[in-house]
């Protein structure tokens, strides 16, 4: 009687181990590069992030500047009016201001004029804004921080002969004129922890 020999294909253990090995390898090579790539995608996601809201604030800024209008405002107590532009620390902000156009697309009990301000907090750079332009103590202010990681910040005035001040109004400019002058341009420099400095130049509306 006449048997068939039959051949059956297998793997030794040591093949076995090796092909393991092996695939152990690739899987941890794959997973380095898959992790990396992680952490690549999520430092670029947090430049991106940090580029936008220093645009962002430069736009504001930009913006605010930009359609800047002479209206005096009020003085909180009522017995005094406060410039359509002014610096100084007895104001408590880096930059008080009257700014125009400013959209009510749901038609609120309000003007398109909006009374802004911008402080720096510890290391955060805040907008301030009323709801009305002639505000009492009793008159809510909103803040928004703009952005974070800030060093310092500097505004300087152009006068009209040119020359450059940190102060406005300037000493020589008195009285309702005064509260009205505005300056032909503004230099915003803003100083980050992260990025260095950064300045604008925004011409003001005549």
């Amino acid at each position: 009687m006449r048997h068939a020999h039959e051949h059956r294909g297998g793997f030794t253990l040591i093949e076995v181990l090796v092909a393991l090995a092996v695939f152990a390898i690739m899987s941890a090579l794959a997973y380095g590069t898959l992790n990396q790539t992680l952490i690549s995608a999520e430092i670029l996601s947090a430049r991106m992030d940090r580029l936008q809201a220093i645009q962002r604030t430069i736009r504001q800024v930009d913006q605010d500047l930009k359609q800047l209008a002479p209206r005096p405002v009020r003085d909180e107590l009522g017995d005094g009016y406060g410039a359509a532009l002014r610096t100084g620390f007895q104001t408590g902000f880096a930059l008080e201001l009257t700014r125009g156009g400013w959209t009510n697309p749901i038609a609120l009990p309000r003007g398109t004029l909006q009374r802004a301000a911008y402080r720096l907090e510890d290391d955060e750079f805040v907008r301030y804004h009323w709801n009305v332009l002639d505000r009492t103590l009793s008159n809510p202010v909103i803040g928004v921080t703009l952005l974070d990681d800030v060093e310092s910040v500097v505004f300087r005035f152009m006068q009209e002969n040119g020359e450059w001040t940190e102060q406005w109004p300037p000493s020589q400019r008195s009285g309702l004129l005064g509260l009205r002058y505005r300056p032909r341009a503004v230099q915003f420099i803003l100083t980050l922890l992260d990025e260095g400095e950064i300045t604008r130049l925004i011409e003001v509306s005549p």
